[in-house]
């Protein structure tokens, strides 16, 4: 039989890829801990997580054993209608955990349509009470997803060029620094007076695909609490961040003011199945909970609130919250900070920045995002037995918090032998 990256050519169509520039893609038969197994059986350690979602190891039997059961139990059914237990007690568990002014989940399939619902939700909130506030506000650089809404509100052209014309109204505010802060409050204090905007989307204290770009909690603060101040909706993006990356379960929980509504995927389902969901306070759903029907918020999927997902979810959560976790992630802190001393003062390192169990370096070449020294790069780290994915002349760890320390010492050192190729 052909190899899987052969098989692969005659029909799959894959993500973030010019199949023209790179038509082979690696075949991956296996996984477990934090080690991926190519057809060939080369070995890999998942330096990112497989996307920031496998975040307790790949097919972590505590979580996979729970599924099994589920699904013998309870597959699918629609959730307009119909309740079942694993969504009811994953409820229960999330709200334990979740910033304490949430009151309200809703569920859907990934992160884009987390954060899509989120901007659909601040957009009707205003819609039900007549008042016409149409504007979304969003960062610089940011990135929530590749819906139309979700796209709208992110700044990364690289994604979007071709569908801008057909966005939602969007306009987009500077990260806070502190030398920019207190200018960018003054420029919106004066921008707010129009009263048209409806809501401000934020990927809190880490801007993932813009490069793990980090901004500082007490500034971000600062323009989430103008914004409640005058009534505009605050999305706190946590697709990424949330369940731990940050050090916290959220990165919101490093925040004194709350967001209005929270979008959660990724490692929500541990990389087991997807599933996503955003949350909101009382106050939007009270907006929605009217005698006219139009006034209900219709939206939904097919899959909203698998029975599956949810009890992978469910076991995700328990794993969070056990100490054997919580002391993996120290761990990984800890080892980011040895490495950090380690290479911050390369001279081929511009900077060097962590939160959490997520480190990046800027190299100080310059690079595009999806460049020839990033093929280099990531060529280089797969060779080594290392799965990382450079985001132009960013270079960053987000690993499994059952990453060993041996296998860590090893993503650093493919880091370190891979500056030798930057020119």
């Amino acid at each position: 039989m052909k190899k899987l990256s052969e098989r692969d050519k005659k029909y799959l169509w894959h993500p973030l890829t010019q199949h023209k520039l790179h038509p082979t893609m690696l075949g991956i038969q296996r996984a477990t801990g934090a080690i991926l197994v190519d057809e060939d059986e080369k070995e890999y350690i998942d330096g990112i997580a497989s996307w920031y979602t496998a975040m307790y190891g790949h097919c972590n039997p505590q979580i996979t054993q729970r599924v099994a059961q589920q699904m013998l139990q309870l597959d699918q059914v629609v959730f307009s209608g119909f309740t079942h237990e694993p969504a009811i007690a994953l409820s229960e568990a999330l709200m334990e955990i979740l910033p304490y002014n949430q009151a309200k989940l809703f569920f859907s399939d990934n992160g884009s349509t987390a954060t899509e619902i989120g901007i659909k939700m601040a957009l009707q909130y205003f819609y039900n009470k007549g008042e016409k506030r149409t504007v979304m506000l969003a960062f610089e650089e940011g990135f929530h997803g590749d819906t139309f809404g979700a796209m709208s509100v992110s700044g990364l052209s690289s994604y979007n060029g071709p569908f801008e014309q057909h966005f939602i109204a969007v306009e987009r505010i500077p990260v806070p620094t502190s030398e920019s802060i207190e200018e960018i409050l003054e420029t919106l204090a004066e921008r707010l007076k129009k009263e048209d905007v409806a809501g401000f989307i934020y990927e809190p204290l880490v801007q993932g695909a813009a490069g793990m770009k980090m901004h500082h909690a007490e500034h971000l603060c600062r323009i989430v609490r103008v914004l409640k101040l005058h009534g505009i909706i605050t999305i706190a993006d946590e697709v990424m961040t949330g369940f731990g990356k940050t050090g916290t379960n959220f990165a919101s929980d490093q925040i004194t003011v709350k967001p209005d509504i929270l979008c959660l995927s990724k490692a929500l389902t541990a990389g087991l199945l997807p599933m996503a969901i955003t949350s909101c306070t009382q106050k939007i759903y009270d907006a929605f909970y009217k005698d006219e029907i139009v006034k209900g918020f219709f939206h939904g999927h097919t899959y909203t609130a698998n029975p599956l997902a949810c009890t992978a979810a469910l076991a995700a959560i328990e794993l969070l919250r056990s100490s054997e976790i919580q002391s993996h992630i120290q761990r990984i802190i800890e080892n980011h900070q040895e490495f950090d001393q380690l290479v911050k003062d390369h001279p081929k390192v511009a900077s060097t920045r962590q939160l959490g169990i997520i480190y990046a370096l800027d190299l100080k070449t310059q690079t595009a995002r999806y460049g020839s020294l990033r093929d280099q790069l990531f060529a280089h780290f797969m060779e080594q037995g290392v799965f990382l994915r450079p985001l132009g002349n960013t270079i960053y760890i987000l690993p499994p918090y059952v990453v060993s320390d041996a296998q860590l010492q090893k993503v650093y050192a493919a880091i370190l032998s891979a500056l030798d190729i930057v020119p």
